[in-house]
């Protein structure tokens, strides 16, 4: 019964047709300005509490607070986007609530204010996540999501270059500010790009890994269900260390460069990000390819180990031309993460019909790594500097890297065993 069960949700995956070029294009156009939004709340916001005369560890108290609140509602969110069965309505709500949350810092940098900001941004990035990916993988099913999800990335990575030469230019040439309030305006292209996406086209049995209700089972069920998933916890631990390495790298390049040269930081910064976006954006759809054709765990490697090299770098060179420059390694890894990570987690809830609750554990995992790095990068650098800062997440990384090759597996065929 239940190999019958599983051959008839493959076959339903796979029924349907490829989506209406409406729909892709739709989506296309909402993954670039989810970018965009997202690219806001990145490094610029350093940058602006720095100019308000922010303390480094408390800059580090608010990305750390930031990724605590994106740690506890991860797997909410990703439950919620699976029992709702609405991924459109699901992702609407993400947008304003991420927009309104930009809205808030900007008229008001003081820290309780931009720690209610911060966690309603983590809420509504919580959700927004799992709905893109369930949209996408709804859209096409299972057997292409290599190569849309591919797509997803390279519009993201468009996105988050051209929202970021744009921002940088509005922090050099009007106010860090302004960046905030520009983003908070992009939910109307977004939600516009939303609409062009027709729900009746999205399946919701791709969408969700399955067919299993996830009212039949329950939240617990369905969470003690995920951690007893081997490769998902060992991808979940490999990524938790790889973002507390990698988390704070660019908020310390960002405020290294403010101090030094506050004049130029936000342009210096831009450049930090457009560069590594144009490289993600012509390596990614080639990941997606990769990903199928050779599978998951190589090019795992290859995002791990672009981290260690980057942190010591970083360590080593202090020249801002340079610096940009050693963002390609974050490119690499960007490339390979922004693809592989939710095709791998297809990959091993395949079935399950918990596909989104199972990305809230891998974001939980996420969360962890990234509220430690907050803390720990901003602590480490009053103390010791940024060089030994940069190689010690070098060394973190190395770590990363060791547990991929020895316990990682590969997906590529588990459903298909």
């Amino acid at each position: 019964m239940a190999i019958a069960e599983r051959t008839d949700i493959a076959a339903r995956e796979t029924a349907s047709p490829s989506p209406p070029s409406q729909s892709q294009r739709g989506l296309d156009w909402f993954v670039f300005s989810v970018a965009d939004i997202q690219t806001g709340f990145g490094p610029f916001i350093v940058v602006y509490l720095t100019t308000q005369k922010w303390t480094q560890t408390d800059i580090g108290w608010i990305l750390t607070i930031g990724a605590i609140a994106g740690l506890l509602f991860q797997i909410p969110g990703g439950a919620l986007v699976d029992w709702v069965r609405n991924e459109r309505a699901a992702a609407a709500g993400g947008v304003v609530s991420i927009c309104f949350a930009a809205l808030l810092i900007a008229l008001s940098p003081v820290f309780f204010i931009v720690v209610i900001a911060r966690v309603i941004h983590a809420a509504g990035s919580c959700i927004l996540g799992p709905a893109l990916a369930a949209i996408s993988l709804g859209l096409v099913g299972h057997a292409r999501a290599g190569e849309r999800l591919g797509r997803n990335a390279r519009f993201a990575a468009i996105g988050n270059g051209l929202s970021a030469a744009v921002m940088g230019a509005l922090g050099y040439y009007v106010s860090s500010g302004s960046v905030l309030f520009v983003t908070a305006l992009l939910a109307i292209p977004a939600l516009i790009a939303l609409s062009f996406i027709r729900s009746h086209e999205i399946n919701p049995i791709a969408a969700h890994g399955g067919s299993t209700p996830p009212q039949d089972q329950g939240f617990r069920a369905g969470v003690d269900v995920m951690l007893r998933n081997k490769p998902l916890i060992i991808l979940a631990v490999c990524i938790a260390l790889f973002q507390l390495a990698n988390a704070s790298m660019l908020p310390l390049v960002a405020t290294s460069m403010t101090r030094r040269l506050p004049d130029w930081a936000p342009a210096l910064i831009a450049a930090c990000i457009v560069l590594p976006q144009l490289v993600v954006a012509a390596f990614s759809p080639w990941v997606g390819r990769q990903a199928q054709a050779i599978g998951r765990k190589p090019l795992l490697l290859v995002g791990f180990l672009a981290l260690p090299i980057r942190g010591l770098l970083l360590a080593l060179v202090s020249d801002p031309i340079l610096v940009i420059a050693i963002q390609i390694f974050d490119a690499v890894s960007a490339a390979i993460f922004g693809v592989l990570t939710p095709l791998i987690i297809a990959d091993v809830t395949r079935g399950t019909g918990r596909f989104n609750l199972a990305q809230g554990v891998v974001g939980t995992a996420v969360g962890i790594g990234a509220s430690l790095s907050g803390v720990l990068a901003g602590y480490s650098a009053d103390h010791i500097g940024n060089p030994l800062t940069f190689i010690g997440m070098a060394g973190i990384g190395v770590f990363g890297l060791l547990a991929i090759w020895a316990f990682m597996p590969e997906t590529r065929e588990l459903h298909s065993a």
